[in-house]
């Protein structure tokens, strides 16, 4: 395709009257910054050009999903394939460009009407958790979001060249807002029940049939409506392996046993995984007997997904409220994560890095809670957030001051206070303003835009709640946060300070000090993490090893004490009995306990009739099997 050509190929595709071009340096060379703008009725631009997706409404008309092969092209080549499976199974037609030199891949829709930006954030964010290559940024921001489209030349030499597909689907757009609604539904219904990868620990026994095979028990259902449609659809077009998961863990959860699930193997569609297997561009089928059989591989994949329903509490289902709730608090929680992203200097002061993972703790439970206002003792705070009590309690009082969260209950007896991140019930007015029909929420994008976060939240705070980030010796609060951001797509020097908010000679200093101890890597295109997590081997030359253990189990020992001493007044202030009767001992059970009951016994006393902290205290660190098993449970969960 010649440059004219693909300049009348943007003016017909435009959603606007102009598009972007590229700035050029001292030298005439071009930068990978668009400031510049030419209208489509201009010549040909000397520099790359690239084309806005939104028109000036604010409304998509084209979505460009601009996959990036700077860290590594093989893997933007496999995103761009696994898209490819779910456009072509959702019938969308698309188009794919080598975005240049480099192996990227751009993938092409137009639009024949105009969608909400809303709806193409959220189709972002659910493909970004699917693909790791994809470039959010476009389809993010409806006023500056732009892509070099067909034909326009890269600042490295070559174009983006065509790969498969019509240029025609991109001057005559056919693709409706209620299909790409329906693709979205699918990225959602792919991301909420995306197979672990790891092994699934289950908290009590499932039972096994007569053949082997795990099940839960409980009266045979029909299958729920998105695994009832998964089972149903053309698998060998897509990617067969996760809809034969959506198939199985809709099975499990209606309480299907192996051989339901067997019988319908050789023929239904969305089972096409146990049948064959991919090969290339190819399926070939699977072999009669060994590992990678049909049947070796439902077998395995059915006792996974049982394990997976039986240890997940799967919320969604019979809740037809659950999708736009978890819909409305994953809005507002990513809402605070953007306003705390975009205001970095704010956690570079001495107590910012902690004030920023308590932020982050907080938006964690509530997500997790469904709910703004969450219940947080500063211990569980502290021991999610690797950090000691006493600096969560002065974290909190300063967000609430500056207005970033604020206490709706104060602490009371056995329950610790509560705090909102949402202080201004921004959720509920919003929640008021309901998505107009003609821009309808798709199926299933608020429970998954909800498990994005989690995962993602989460693996930040674990991340950086480690021994070796701790102070007094360790690496400190800044390295670990720093190190919490650090992936294994490499970002620059600049990209990591403005992330944590410190300056470049701070932030050089801190990854300097990581790589010392082989936490992460310097490439080429900046920092990763390193491929081994080395961060126990970090904290055992720090000598910090074992330190936010000590920590979980002291707060144990705080928190049973608390408890004994909550009981003990509860039996002062309860009724006297006719009888007095004898409170049962340490460990003891009573067939009817009495109010303030406790696992300990009555509360050590001196001999002026004062309770005895100090006795308590040591009769609990003397240890009873009980308190030694919750210091364990607890110290595990702590840094877990």
């Amino acid at each position: 395709m010649s440059r004219a050509d693909a300049w009348s190929l943007t003016a017909a595709m435009s959603p606007r009257g102009r598009v972007r071009v590229a700035a050029v340096d001292a030298y005439g060379q071009a930068l990978n910054v668009y400031s510049g703008h030419t209208p489509t009725s201009a010549p040909v631009p000397e520099q790359p050009w690239a084309v806005y997706l939104a028109n000036q409404q604010g409304r998509f008309c084209l979505v460009a999903f601009d996959l990036d092969a700077k860290a590594d092209p093989t893997a933007a080549a496999r995103d761009a394939e696994m898209l490819v499976g779910l456009l072509e199974a959702s019938h969308l037609p698309h188009v794919v460009c080598e975005s240049g030199p480099g192996g990227g891949r751009h993938i092409w829709l137009a639009l024949s009407e105009g969608v909400a930006a809303e709806t193409v954030a959220i189709m972002g964010r659910l493909a970004k958790t699917l693909c790791p290559t994809l470039d959010l940024a476009p389809l993010s921001n409806p006023a500056t979001g732009c892509v070099r489209p067909p034909g326009a030349p890269h600042r490295h030499g070559g174009a983006s060249t065509v790969l498969a597909g019509s240029l025609e689907t991109l001057m005559q757009p056919t693709v409706t807002a209620e299909q790409l609604t329906a693709f979205v539904a699918t990225l959602a219904r792919l991301v909420d029940h995306h197979e672990p990868a790891g092994e699934i620990e289950l908290h009590q026994p499932v039972p096994v049939d007569a053949h082997g095979h795990l099940y839960l028990p409980g009266p045979r259902r029909a299958l729920p409506a998105a695994s009832a449609a998964a089972l149903a659809e053309d698998a060998a077009a897509g990617d067969a392996s996760a809809v034969l998961w959506r198939v199985l863990i809709g099975a499990a959860a209606a309480r299907w046993h192996h051989e339901d699930i067997a019988a319908l193997a050789s023929s239904a569609p969305g089972l096409e995984h146990v049948r064959t297997r991919r090969d290339r561009s190819d399926r070939t089928p699977r072999p009669t007997g060994g590992p990678d059989s049909g049947a070796a591989v439902l077998r395995r994949q059915w006792h996974k997904a049982v394990r997976y329903v039986a240890a997940t509490a799967r919320t969604t289902g019979d809740d037809p409220t659950f999708d736009a709730r978890a819909g409305a608090v994953a809005a507002h929680v990513r809402e605070v994560q953007a306003r705390a992203d975009t205001s970095p200097g704010r956690w570079a002061t001495r107590s910012g890095p902690t004030d920023r993972r308590v932020l982050d703790v907080l938006c964690l439970l509530a997500v997790q809670a469904l709910t703004a206002e969450v219940e947080a003792d500063i211990r569980r705070l502290a021991l999610l957030a690797g950090i000691g009590r006493e600096t969560a309690r002065t974290a909190l009082l300063r967000l609430a001051e500056e207005g970033w969260i604020s206490q709706t209950r104060p602490a009371d007896g056995p329950h610790a206070a509560h705090w909102t991140i949402d202080p201004r019930n921004q959720i509920h007015r919003d929640a008021a303003r309901s998505r107009s029909q003609a821009d309808p929420r798709p199926e299933g994008a608020g429970a998954a835009h909800r498990s994005t976060l989690i995962a993602e939240l989460a693996a930040r705070t674990q991340a950086s709640a480690h021994d070796a980030f701790t102070t007094a010796g360790g690496l400190g609060h800044h390295a670990g946060n720093l190190y919490a951001r650090t992936t294994d797509e490499p970002l620059t020097l600049g990209q990591l300070a403005e992330v944590t908010g410190t300056t470049h000679s701070r932030t050089s200093n801190t990854l300097e000090r990581l790589a010392t101890f082989g936490l992460i890597t310097r490439t080429a295109d900046g920092w990763i993490r390193s491929d081994r997590d080395r961060r126990d081997t970090a904290a055992r030359h720090l000598g910090t090893r074992g330190r936010l253990r000590e920590r979980a189990a002291r707060y144990c020992i705080e928190r049973e004490l608390w408890a004994w001493w909550q009981a003990e007044q509860e039996w002062m202030r309860a009724p006297r009995r006719t009888s007095p009767g004898r409170r049962p001992g340490p460990g003891q059970l009573a067939l009817l306990p009495a109010d303030g009951t406790n696992v300990y016994g009555a509360h050590p006393r001196r001999p002026d009739g004062r309770a005895d902290y100090a006795a308590a205290r040591r009769q609990l660190l003397a240890g009873t099997s009980t308190t030694e098993q919750a210091i364990t449970r607890t110290a595990l969960a702590g840094v877990a």
